[in-house]
């Protein structure tokens, strides 16, 4: 039998905060001034700055900010009237901020079967929205895989759905020349650590309708100093929804609006890097008869951050072998199979605040999913090992499993 290596590589491991972001990060410190509103002396406004630089990056005329992508995708919701049972449609497949920000709305989570390519079935789409009157999609592009958002957008128009794109893990990413985030109504976008900007937590809400963005800046908290955003709609927008929208003190902070700021202009970099590396894995990983990496499409332009991949031919017992193997020589791969949540991995039966239910389809699909995020730390050489771990993990399990 081979010996497998073993690799010494934080899987978790961020790049280090620019220096412009450390600088100004630790000015913020010093100064105490970490709230991004200020009744006087209010002209450093960090937050609004990386709001008015985030619009103009992805061509939206508004940014708002939030302290979290949930936060962003939840105030998105009640932008577009969600509230107390409403039905709202998802992808199956994604992560527990998702449908956690629909209960946060009031509304209900209506679940969307996902495709072998890991991507939302339109057809199930279609009866989806039928069958629960959800008149709101709430599109996630799960671990950075983006739909043909032709095809998708065309169904919405056909069902009269408001799409909100969770752009959690597509920043910098688009579909045939169009950024990620600017296909719907609105677009939430992630700065949480382990994301393509990073800010330890942070949401940023894009828009171009006057009244989601008012209805945005005052949940978010603004108080009545929304004149202060980045970017803000005509008065008269706020002054239809000032005494009718809850603050939610939902805001970003200065320190970490600096911090992400910094890092916007790195993003076309990090995305080359995660690209060249993602690719090597996928083709060292797809080429085991075992392993099945979907193919990319040339109009998808994706940030991968991460890999996924699907497993054929082991049952549970095999997979957590396989699994527990893999990490002992230093390689972590998360399985959305498991039949318990695991650390940040759980999927859609595993929220039982949601009415329950049944994708069998879907449920085959996760059965076999697998997901490794890939750090920017990581070599190409390292690539190769992490490849040769994993192909040599699973045929050790398989032939013991035979």
């Amino acid at each position: 039998m081979t010996r497998l290596p073993t690799i010494e590589l934080d899987f978790t491991s961020p790049p280090p905060i620019p220096a412009a972001g450390v600088r100004r990060a630790n000015e913020l410190l010093k100064s105490g001034r970490l709230f991004r509103y200020g009744e006087t002396g209010a002209g450093e406004l960090d937050v609004a700055d990386l709001e008015a630089a985030f619009a103009r990056l992805v061509g939206r005329r508004y940014c708002i900010a939030f302290n979290s992508c949930g936060a962003s995708l939840a105030a998105s919701l009640m932008a577009v009237g969600v509230g107390p049972g409403k039905p709202v449609l998802m992808n199956a497949f994604t992560l527990a901020p998702v449908p956690g920000a629909i209960v946060h709305a009031g509304g209900d989570p209506v679940f969307v079967g996902v495709t072998p390519d890991y991507e939302i079935d339109l057809e199930h789409l279609r009866a989806a929205a039928q069958h629960s009157g959800a008149r709101v999609l709430m599109l996630s592009h799960m671990r950075g895989h983006i739909t043909d958002m032709d095809r998708l957008m065309e169904v919405a128009t056909e069902l009269d759905l408001t799409v909100i794109e969770d752009c959690a893990h597509t920043m910098g990413g688009g579909w045939g020349g169009r950024p990620s985030g600017t296909f719907g109504e609105i677009g939430c976008f992630s700065t949480q650590t382990f994301k393509h900007v990073n800010s330890g937590e942070g949401g940023l809400l894009v828009t171009d309708d006057d009244d989601v963005a008012a209805q945005a800046i005052l949940l978010s908290g603004s108080y009545m100093l929304y004149a202060q955003h980045g970017t803000s709609p005509p008065p008269e927008a706020i002054e239809r929804h000032r005494y009718t929208t809850p603050n939610l003190s939902m805001r970003m902070s200065a320190l970490a609006a600096a911090i992400a700021r910094s890092q916007l202009d790195l993003l076309e970099q990090r995305a080359a890097l995660w690209n060249e590396r993602y690719g090597l894995l996928a083709e060292l990983l797809d080429a085991d008869p075992m392993i099945c990496v979907p193919p990319r499409r040339a109009e998808e332009q994706y940030v991968a951050s991460s890999i996924q991949f699907s497993v054929d031919g082991l049952d549970a017992s095999a997979m957590t072998a396989w699994l527990a193997l893999a990490a002992d020589h230093g390689v972590h791969v998360k399985w959305f199979g498991q039949s318990e949540p695991v650390g940040f991995t759980s999927r859609y039966d595993h929220w039982r605040y949601a009415s329950e239910q049944a994708l069998h389809a879907t449920a085959k699909v996760l059965q076999g999913l697998c997901d490794m995020r890939i750090p920017l730390t990581m070599s190409l050489e390292d690539c190769e090992v992490v490849a040769e771990i994993i192909r040599g993990a699973l045929a050790t399990v398989g032939r013991g499993s035979e």
